[in-house]
């Protein structure tokens, strides 16, 4: 005896089907309601659905683009505005002009998002490349009976070089022996290094060589 097939229902599936029929008919009456009427308002609907699944497929079979989220999100908020629009939030036995030419511009733009996620090359995401294992080395153990390595006595450090005299322009020497001689004058004792630096505002290594081009 053969066991007949159940007869399963996606709930899921119902929901998309109650969800796109009134998302259809809401896209429609914004339509007709903006001017498109007969045929040109069952266009609308079918229009903004196809570029949505296009966008969706776009997403599923290459991965995250940037150009089919965008049409993606363009087409959902198309549907999703006309549910909102046909709430009750604008009469639309008076519709605006935004919202005709809105309807009126669709078409153009729709077209343009299909031809690009039909033709475009892909721009996905670039996904890193996982990295190389690194090749596994086998170290071989000592022997047991193998001579201990004999430390290596660390080298003596250098003793350290005297620092360059910096070269002293001529005309710093001539400026130095001028305030030397002032201060000789004013106080009756030869500058010492220290009031030397201070009053020509140099560096300690160049006041001192200053100092012994004086002396």
């Amino acid at each position: 005896m053969n066991a007949r097939p159940a007869l399963r229902v996606d709930a899921v599936l119902v929901q998309a089907v109650i969800a796109g029929a009134l998302s259809f008919a809401h896209l429609h009456d914004l339509a007709d309601a903006a001017g498109q009427d007969g045929w040109k308002a069952w266009a609308y609907p079918i229009s903004v659905d196809l570029l949505l699944v296009a966008a969706w497929r776009r997403l599923r079979s290459e991965g995250p683009s940037r150009l089919a989220w965008c049409w993606f999100v363009i087409a959902l908020f198309a549907s999703l505005g006309a549910n909102v629009a046909t709430a009750g939030f604008l009469d639309l036995a008076h519709p605006p002009a935004w919202l005709r030419f809105g309807i009126a511009g669709w078409p153009a733009l729709a077209f343009l998002g299909g031809t690009l996620l039909a033709h475009s090359t892909g721009d996905r995401v670039p996904v890193p490349p996982a990295p190389a294992p690194e090749p596994e080395i086998d170290v071989e153990p000592l022997p047991t009976n193998a001579p201990e390595a004999t430390p290596v006595p660390a080298a003596e450090e250098a003793p350290a070089l005297p620092a360059p005299v910096p070269p002293v322009p001529a005309a710093l020497v001539d400026h130095a022996r001028k305030v030397a001689d002032d201060h000789h004058a004013r106080t009756g004792t030869r500058i010492d290094t220290d009031t030397l630096r201070a009053r020509l505002g140099v560096p300690p290594q160049l006041a001192d060589a200053i100092a012994t081009q004086l002396t």
